[in-house]
Formats: C-alpha cells, sequence, structure tokens
C-alpha cells in the first residue's frame, strides 16, 4: 500500500508539471503492471516492488491526465474573449461584496444555450468567476444589487480564460482556479434578476444559510477588530482579516490556525470522538451491539463533514476531510496497521478525489507535519511525560518543515514553535468552539467571549511578530539542496540508536547558508515583473540591488508590492534594497512602493514624486530625480536621462507621465533604458537634451506602447535591438498601440511581451562583444497555462 500510494502521488505530480497533455492512456498501462504484479510469485520481493511502483505511477499519471482533459474540454473559445456574451444561470458560493465591486462564481445554465453572443448560441463554460463594480454617477456611488446564492441571473459579461501574473515565486491563479473549476473570469455589463423563485437544494442552500451566519455575526461584532478571523474560522471567508493581522500570523506561523486549517477540523472531529466514546461505553445496549471506537470513528467523520459543510467544502477542508475518513475506514475496516499505512492511504485518497492538490503548498505541509510526529515517535521506547512528547513532536515538526517552508515561501517563522505552543489550544479548543457556537446558537455573547479570547492571544503573537528575528527568509532553494535537507532532517530525527545523527545538520547547512546566484562584477540583471498593465522592474549587480516602479495597488491590503516584487526578492535572496526608483505618481507604477519599502527598507529613494507624497515619509533619504545624476555599482552605470531639473519649478499643467525618471543601465559592452511612461513631449525634451545618450541595446517600451509614446524620433535615437513591453493581457487601455508595434517591427527590433511571456529577464553581460539575453517564463509554462509562449511551446515539435 505504501509503495503504491507513494508512486500513485509522484505519477500525479509529473503529470502537473508537463507543458501538455499526453495522449497515451497511461492508466490502463498501470493496471497491465498491476496484474503483472498479481502474477509475480510473493517471493519475488523486488519484482514485486518494481510492478508496484510502476502500477502506482502510471495509474496516477494516467488518472490526473483523464481528470485534465476532462475539465480542460470545458474551456472558454478564444473568439469569445472580450466579447459580450450573454449568460443565464444561478449565483454560487457566497458572493464577496467590496468597496468597489462585488466578487461572485456563477453557474451557466447550458440548458438556456449555455450562452449567446449578437443572439447566437455560444459555448460558454459552466463555471465562470465575475465582478460586478460599482456605477459613479452624479449622485455618487451605485454599489451592484444584492447577489444571493442561488438567484437566477441573467448577465451581459465579457470574458477572458482564466490567466495569472506569471512571476517567479508568486502566487500562480491558473492551477488554483483550474483546481475549482473555474473555467473563465470576466465582469458584468448588465444584469437581469430572473422572476424564477431561487434555487434550493445542494448546493445553494447551504450557502445562503452561511451568508445568514456571515451577516448575523457582523451585525453582532460590528467594528471589532477580529471580527474578520471569527468569521473566517466559523464559516471560512477570510475576506475580512486585515493585512496587519495577516503579517502578525505569518511572521509567528500561525497562519495556518486562522484559516479552516486541517488542524481545527481534526480537533473537532476529535471532539465528537471523545463525546460519542464517552456515551457509547456508557450505555451497555450500545457497546453489546457494536465496538465503541467504531461508532466513535464515525462520529469524528460527522463532526468533521459538519464542519467542512459549515465553511463552504473550501478545497483545502475537503481534503482534511479525506484523510479522516481514510483513518475511519481504516477503523471500520480492523485494519488500524502502522501509522505509515493510514497515512499512505489518506494521501491516496486525497490525491485520488483532487489530482491537483499536489500542487498546494497546504498538501505537503499538513502530510509532512503528520508524518513528522509519525517519525519522531516511531521506534521508540517508553513512554515520554506529555511535556517531553510536546516537545519532541514540535521539534520534529520544525525540523522536517523547514525545508518545505524555504522550498514553498522561501522563509520560516523562527518563533513558531512557541507562538504554536500557546495558539493553538487557545484558538483550536477556545475561540473556534466559541466562534462556532455564538454563530449558531441564539447566543451572542458567546461571540464577544471568543473575540475577547482572540485578542488576548493576539497580545503575545504582536510582540512575537515584532522581534527583528521573528522571521528567517532564504532565496528559493535548489532541488538538491531540498534534497540533502530531507535526508538530513530524518537523519537528526533517527532513533536513539541510530549513529552520528547529529551529522544530519551538515547535511541540512546548503539549505541555510547557500548563497543565492547574483551576477559576475560588471554584469546586470534586469527583471521586468508580470504586473499586468503597469511596472516593476528588479535591477541587481553583483553586490547590490535596485527596484524601478513597484506596480499598481489593487485594494487597500493587496498590492503588487507585496503580492509579486517581495516575493520575487525573497525568492532571490534580496533581503535589502540599495534604491527604490519611483518614476512617477501615477497608480500602476507606484502603488505597491509602500509594501516594497516597508519590507525591503532601501537605503534610498530617487523619484518625481509631488513634496507632499506619502512616500516621502517612507524612506530617508528621498531625493529628487533630475538629469544628469549618475553613480556606479559593481563596475555597472546608473544614469537618469529626465526629467530635467527646471520642470519642478516650470509652471502651467504638465501631465504627471512626462515627469517620468527615466534610467538608462549600463554595463561595460550592453545598456538598457528604462522610460516610464513618458509621451511624446518628454521625449521631444531628452532629444534636445542628449541625443546620443538615449542609444540603448534594450528598450523598456515608454507607456505600454501608447500611441502617444515610442515617437518615430526616439525609436530612431534609441536603436534598440529588443524592446519590452509591460502590458496587462487584454487590458483597459488596448496597450500596446498597433500603429507603435509596427514602428517597432519596421526597424527589424525584436518585440517581448509580459502579458505573452510572464516576467522577462535581461541579462547585461559584461564582457565586451557579449549580446544581451532575455529569457522569459516559459520553462514554467504547464498544460493548463493560456499563455501565447506556452501554446506555442506546446505546439512545437
Amino acid at each position: 500500500m505504501r509503495l503504491f500510494a507513494l508512486a500513485f502521488v509522484a505519477g500525479t505530480f509529473l503529470l502537473q508539471n508537463q507543458r501538455s497533455l499526453p495522449e497515451l492512456p497511461y492508466a490502463l498501462l498501470g493496471v497491465a503492471a498491476g496484474l503483472a504484479c498479481a502474477l509475480v510469485p510473493r517471493r519475488r520481493v523486488a519484482a514485486r516492488g518494481v510492478l508496484l511502483v510502476a502500477c502506482g505511477a502510471l495509474a496516477g499519471f494516467g488518472h490526473a491526465a483523464w481528470r485534465a482533459q476532462r475539465v480542460l474540454e470545458d474551456r472558454l473559445p478564444v473568439a469569445l474573449e472580450g466579447r459580450d456574451v450573454v449568460v443565464q444561470g444561478l449565483v454560487a458560493g457566497l458572493p464577496q461584496v467590496g468597496a468597489s465591486a462585488t466578487r461572485f462564481l456563477f453557474e451557466v445554465d447550458r440548458g438556456a444555450a449555455g450562452g449567446q453572443v449578437d443572439g447566437r448560441e455560444a459555448a460558454a463554460p459552466s463555471r465562470i468567476s465575475l465582478s460586478w463594480f460599482a456605477r459613479v454617477s452624479e449622485s455618487g456611488i451605485e454599489p451592484p444589487p444584492a447577489l444571493v446564492p442561488g438567484e437566477g441571473w441573467r448577465f451581459t459579461v465579457r470574458l477572458k480564460r482564466p490567466r495569472g501574473l506569471a512571476n517567479p515565486h508568486a502566487f500562480d491563479f491558473e492551477p488554483w482556479a483550474l483546481e475549482r473549476g473555474i473555467r473563465a473570469t470576466g465582469y458584468v455589463r448588465a444584469g437581469e434578476r430572473l422572476p424564477a423563485a431561487r434555487a434550493e437544494g445542494w448546493p445553494y442552500t447551504l450557502d445562503r444559510w452561511r451568508g445568514e451566519v456571515r451577516g448575523r455575526m457582523q451585525a453582532e461584532l460590528g467594528e471589532a477588530r477580529l471580527a474578520g478571523v471569527l468569521v473566517a474560522l466559523a464559516i471560512g471567508d477570510q475576506d475580512a482579516i486585515a493585512e496587519a493581522d495577516w503579517r502578525t500570523f505569518w511572521r509567528t506561523g500561525v497562519g495556518h490556525l486562522m484559516s479552516i486549517s486541517g488542524l481545527h477540523i481534526t480537533m473537532l472531529a476529535g471532539l465528537g470522538f471523545a463525546i460519542a466514546h464517552f456515551v457509547w461505553v456508557r450505555v451497555p445496549g450500545l457497546a453489546v451491539r457494536w465496538p465503541a471506537r467504531k461508532a466513535a470513528a464515525l462520529a469524528g467523520v460527522a463532526a468533521a463533514l459538519a464542519y467542512t459543510l459549515m465553511t463552504g467544502c473550501a478545497v483545502p477542508a475537503q481534503r482534511t476531510l479525506l484523510m479522516l475518513s481514510a483513518v475511519a475506514a481504516c477503523v471500520l475496516a480492523d485494519r488500524h496497521g502502522s501509522p505509515s499505512r493510514v497515512l499512505a492511504l489518506a494521501a491516496l485518497v486525497v490525491v485520488a478525489a483532487d489530482p491537483w492538490a499536489v500542487l498546494a503548498p497546504g498538501f505537503w505541509l499538513s502530510f509532512g507535519a503528520v508524518a513528522s510526529i509519525f517519525y519522531a515517535a516511531a521506534l521508540r521506547t517508553g513512554r515520554p511525560g506529555r511535556v517531553r512528547a510536546a516537545f519532541v513532536e514540535q521539534l520534529a515538526v520544525t525540523v522536517v518543515m523547514l525545508p518545505m517552508l524555504f522550498a514553498l515561501f522561501q522563509q520560516a517563522s523562527l518563533v513558531a514553535p512557541l507562538a504554536n505552543a500557546f495558539a493553538i489550544p487557545l484558538v483550536s479548543l477556545g475561540v473556534v468552539p466559541l466562534a462556532l457556537a455564538g454563530a449558531f446558537l441564539p447566543l451572542p455573547f458567546l461571540l464577544h467571549a471568543a473575540h475577547g479570547l482572540m485578542l488576548g492571544v493576539m497580545v503575545p503573537l504582536e510582540w512575537l511578530a515584532a522581534l527583528p528575528w521573528a522571521t528567517v527568509e532564504r532565496a528559493a532553494p535548489p532541488p538538491w539542496a531540498l534534497a540533502c535537507a530531507a535526508a538530513g532532517a530524518l537523519w537528526l530525527l533517527a532513533p536513539r540508536g541510530v549513529p552520528m545523527r547529529s551529522c544530519g545538520l551538515v547535511w541540512m547547512l546548503p539549505l541555510l547558508v547557500l548563497p543565492a546566484p547574483r551576477p559576475a562584477p560588471g554584469e546586470a540583471w534586469i527583471d521586468v515583473l508580470d504586473v499586468g498593465n503597469g511596472l516593476a522592474v528588479v535591477v541587481r549587480t553583483a553586490a547590490h540591488a535596485l527596484a524601478y516602479d513597484a506596480g499598481p495597488s489593487w485594494n487597500g491590503d493587496a498590492d503588487t508590492g507585496n503580492r509579486i516584487v517581495v516575493p520575487f526578492l525573497r525568492g532571490e535572496g534580496v533581503q535589502r534594497l540599495d534604491a527604490l526608483v519611483i518614476s512617477h505618481a501615477d497608480d500602476d507604477h507606484s502603488g505597491g512602493a509602500a509594501s516594497v519599502a516597508a519590507e525591503r527598507s532601501p537605503g534610498w529613494m530617487l523619484s518625481s514624486l509631488p513634496e507632499e507624497h506619502r512616500l516621502h515619509g517612507l524612506v530617508a533619504p528621498s531625493l529628487r530625480c533630475a538629469a544628469g545624476e549618475d553613480w556606479e555599482w559593481d563596475g555597472v552605470e546608473f544614469r537618469v536621462l529626465h526629467p530635467g531639473a527646471e520642470i519642478y519649478g516650470a509652471r502651467g499643467p504638465r501631465k504627471e507621465n512626462d515627469r517620468g525618471c527615466v534610467l538608462k543601465v549600463s554595463t561595460r559592452s550592453r545598456s538598457m533604458l528604462l522610460s516610464a511612461d513618458v509621451e511624446a513631449r518628454a521625449e521631444a525634451e531628452m532629444l534636445a537634451r542628449d541625443r546620443a545618450a538615449l542609444a540603448s541595446d534594450v528598450l523598456l517600451v515608454p507607456h505600454h506602447g501608447s500611441r502617444t509614446s515610442s515617437t518615430p524620433a526616439l525609436v530612431e535615437a534609441v536603436d534598440p535591438a529588443i524592446a519590452i513591453l509591460s502590458v496587462g493581457y487584454r487590458n483597459r487601455f488596448h496597450h500596446p498601440s498597433p500603429a507603435v508595434v509596427a514602428r517597432y517591427a519596421a526597424r527589424g527590433v525584436e518585440l517581448r511581451r509580459t502579458d505573452a511571456e510572464g516576467a522577462l529577464r535581461v541579462v547585461l553581460p559584461a564582457r565586451t562583444g557579449a549580446e544581451p539575453a532575455v529569457a522569459g517564463q516559459r520553462a514554467a509554462c504547464r498544460y493548463w497555462s493560456a499563455r501565447e509562449d506556452c501554446l506555442t511551446a506546446r505546439a512545437a515539435p
């Protein structure tokens, strides 16, 4: 069982890393290997093991491919992207009401033509994610109407295929949407509520009930600081948790407690088990008819199922429920066996039900934590006391989790063992039961009790989070370092009697001390990140790093700074910025700057921001960007070409784009021009000031390819071999302009785009005569990706 389960998980993981889906029926090959295994005599242990591994790997690979093919068949035709599509169906899930929009899932009624374009039937996907934005009118902001799960609506929508921002070390939206069956995203242009009654039954009635519970909790708690945390713990809606609180939770390593984690579900299942067992053994008639342990196992699963339903059957909760169900099945079948067999069976069930689970960090962290506890307790003699047993378990989890956390998030909390020691019992055994009781019983004082207890938990958590050494960061480790660390962790936690266990620390050292890759002296790496229709660039030399713009903000808590730029810097091993350059004040360039400044403490800031701008107070010193300024780092020259100093005192209106800080980065042999959002007027001023200085091998196309920029004179003066476009897929500004694209193409310029390739890395070599190199995210292409470069890669032989 263990070999088969591990091979099945490995085969599934291998499929999820393929660029295209296979055509061979690998699952049938796995069945053939299984039949061959059954025919091999039991004494041929090695042969049976090999065939069992082959059977599991092929079965996992083939099963995942079959499931993926079925999901991909329900896709949005490319011809429908960006067009008005009329869809009819039902509101699904729990709508999320924000300040500017309501986000919700929509189940398209295939019986109602499944969509219409220009009065003709069109094949819209069965499950789509929509945003309905508030309207701004003369009377003020008009929010969209309230949406109730199960209501019938007819919408006119604009759709596109699920498409995330492709950046190293950042969240990937596309597999997340694939796992949840979301096959298109878009926004509502017009809506009409259908007169028919609301749908009843699964899952609409449950979602309406959850929405009512959320409303009652919000009304009772009002403006209470941690109201969002209690709502998240009760019904799984995490949107109201403040970003500052999330930061505290992650820095202390207790973030898993503030969502519907497997721990909460497991503890509630354990509570159901304990209560059922206590009652069952005290009723002789029941105990004689059926073993109390089996009855209690069913009660525990029932409790877990109830909590999973309360929280909306989120994917992580489903995984935990399946794990507990697998354990209960072993109890009912009297196949108690070893813990490793039960854990292997649980992993097999989870991955068979959800082949995309292997892409989720929670899958590896949850199974890794449980496996580490089993391993630490295996082959030990004696009965340790409760304190010592708890210490050993926490030590095992910490040691095993360390490589996983560095691989998945490039950071780990040093205070997590202490924080979890008091947070786990208080939250799981105190806050969660009180919040659930207050949410579903007419006893509102329980909600306030839960809130008061949670406030008490936050006091030591905030103190621990404020410690400068609360977390440690490491660059994304190479596979060989992870393998060494895993071997070292197993050696270190081995039972007494295994020789030289302390040598496990030596095997873990590469993970902790291996330096991050960096440019050679005289070389520059320039990463143009994929931030949609905005700009965020990271420039690195051998010993220095600079961020040029930080992309747009999204809402009050999220922006490209904390969601893309900082994770990229963390994954690349950049723990501090030497400088932050903000080209101008437009949000698509400066929206994420505050997050970058807070997380990476730049040594100084260079900008053309107005004097009253809030960013000046976040970085000291804050310098004015003016043509003629220059500096050198590690043999790489940086030179400001715009704006001129006179622009700051000029009278009369000037567009914010004309103030853009233009920076030229030059190695001994090659150069790149970072041109912000300068338009024709600013381009003319640069040409008049120093035309020769503009010549560069690589050009970051001004203003995302707008028709107001990239004048023929500028393109001729720069004369680039490569031009980089930082644009958003199907952006509302329709960047880049076809005329601008044609202008570069006419000069034979190689045009690279972030909307097609994701983040792009430009390497400016130090060696004279060497050519600049540009690399995109094609290596990260997977079968689900709709990016143009991935489609091209899959079509290539």
